[in-house]
């Protein structure tokens, strides 16, 4: 089950993973394992017997390569591994290995592999553990870092079929938010430049043990095949998204013309030469029109 980490000698003793949403059966395999929560990693396990089920589910886990980020104690990867052909989980936190072979030691197809997803290399991973397939990523993040982690998946061009993931619930609202509605962020344009974002179903603080202090959505990106636009250089339409929502109660002119290096008439221009109301605030404006301007900026750049 875990590939290269190593299996302790002694004998295993096996956990009935369905017993793992009860807070006194964790607090016992916890304190067998001389395990502590760690602030720093964000942890918070889930008890909520409904929801790890429907993860799996609504993540496509059906028949699939899943990869999975962080495992806890591993609840929702069982789950995973009942529905899917094969279970790739990465853990940072190789204090929960023994706690795992505990918890999975039923299931076959689950390779257990340590590190961080911000710096293994998961093309290499991918590549080596479900060649030539496309994966479904599914994860119970800790919120600090789940935005790194997205952008880092969907930047990256991994064969990847869709994201499940859990976030805070605002944090949800933001990358799920319509571009041009009030809640939308720059986040929500990267995110939707790369996928499409739909909210699944809530999950409340007591779902969780410890609990947090706020309220959960799990979200599904499917990711898209091509870019939602075509741009001649992604990383000059990113930073004028950025730009852009820096001062985002302010009218355009103002932040992109500190990111342009020109005046806010110059700016104004620009705004009118793609249909674009120079009153406008980031908030109001569409990928689209984010392409077109980035595209106008460009050109100007070239002269």
């Amino acid at each position: 089950m875990f590939g290269d980490v190593e299996k302790s000698g002694s004998k295993r003793r096996t956990v009935i993973i369905s017993d793992l949403t009860q807070v006194g059966v964790i607090r016992d395999l916890l304190e067998r394992h001389h395990f502590t929560f760690s602030k720093a990693l964000g942890q918070n396990f889930l008890i909520n017997p409904s929801v790890c089920p429907r993860i799996a589910r609504e993540g496509g886990a059906k028949g699939r390569c899943v990869l999975e980020i962080g495992t806890g104690i591993g609840v929702l990867t069982a789950e995973l591994a009942r529905l899917a052909k094969k279970v790739i989980a990465v853990e940072i936190d190789e204090r929960l290995f023994p706690v795992l072979e505990e918890t999975l030691g039923e299931f076959s197809n689950i390779r257990l592999i340590p590190g961080d997803i911000l710096k293994i290399s998961l093309s290499d991973i991918l590549n080596k553990e479900a060649p030539g397939e496309k994966v479904a990523v599914c994860a119970n993040l800790p919120y600090y870092i789940t935005s790194p982690i997205l952008m880092h998946l969907l930047e990256s061009r991994l064969p990847i079929s869709s994201i499940t993931v859990m976030l805070q619930k605002e944090a949800a609202m933001r990358l799920c938010a319509k571009p041009g509605s009030r809640e939308a962020g720059a986040i929500s344009l990267a995110c939707r430049y790369y996928a499409k974002p739909q909210r699944l179903f809530e999950v409340s603080r007591g779902s969780f043990y410890p609990a947090p202090k706020v309220d959960s959505v799990v979200i599904r990106l499917d990711v898209l095949d091509q870019p939602a636009v075509s741009v001649s250089d992604e990383q000059a339409l990113f930073g004028l998204i950025r730009a852009a929502f820096s001062q985002r109660r302010k009218m355009l002119a103002t932040p992109l013309s500190t990111y342009w290096g020109c005046s806010k008439e110059d700016c104004r221009n620009r705004l009118r030469e793609v249909g674009i109301s120079p009153s406008a605030r980031a908030e109001e404006l569409t990928l689209e029109e984010f392409a077109c301007l980035s595209e106008t900026g460009q050109r100007k750049q070239m002269f």
